[in-house]
């Protein structure tokens, strides 16, 4: 079983920056970060695998950067230039073994966190 924890939700104006986290405890390996907006399907938005081969859904290539601090088990993603219609609850996830490349199906991924609220106001 692995445990993964969020942080670093908040509110910001649109343009602004975020730094979300999310410890896990146990085995990882392809890493990813989900958002779900009100009203809309849980979507991908950028996978890491333990290459550190990163992929990042289109809309957010050039303003996400996501990383990972193997030796603290953490996962991160940074956001910069934020706009109001990415607010949602952005969640980490896990899958439960190497896989190459780093699936963008939620279904793929077994082991979930609780979320991290993300506001942004125009």
């Amino acid at each position: 079983e692995v445990r993964l924890v969020e942080s670093g939700g908040g509110s910001v104006q649109s343009g602004g920056s975020l730094r979300l986290s999310c410890v896990a405890s146990g085995a990882t390996y392809c890493m990813a970060w989900f958002r779900q907006a009100p009203g809309n399907e849980r979507e991908f938005v950028s996978s890491i695998n333990t290459e550190d081969v990163k992929y990042y859904e289109d809309s957010v290539r050039g303003r996400f950067t996501i990383s990972k601090d193997n030796a603290k088990n953490t996962l991160f993603l940074q956001m910069n230039s934020l706009k109001p219609e990415e607010t949602a609850i952005y969640y980490c996830a896990t899958t439960k073994g190497p896989t190459y490349p780093c699936p963008k199906m939620e279904d793929n991924y077994e082991y979930w966190g609780q979320g991290t609220q993300v506001t942004v106001s125009s």
